[in-house]
């Protein structure tokens, strides 16, 4: 159930398309609990690499001990 979900997210972007500040696990496993509804330990989401462009990635639910799930992240620019 969890690897069909992309979780939405924007982050706000300047004038030169430079991206201000970054997304970070915390941030992406908050999106996931508040756009899917599920319960799932804000600690047990993982990204490689904290967030700092637009685009895709993924990311990493650590469900149980042997059973972890990939969801797609969706980054894009925040509307002013």
């Amino acid at each position: 159930q969890i690897e069909k979900v992309v979780v939405k997210m924007t982050m706000r972007v300047g004038e030169n398309g430079k991206v201000f500040g970054s997304i970070n696990s915390k941030d992406v496993a908050e999106a996931l609990v508040k756009q899917t509804g599920l319960d799932i330990d804000r600690r047990k989401v993982e990204l490689k690499n904290a967030i700092k462009n637009l685009g895709e990635y993924t990311a990493v639910a650590k469900l149980h001990t042997d059973v972890t799930a990939q969801f797609k992240v969706m980054v894009t620019k925040e509307e002013a």
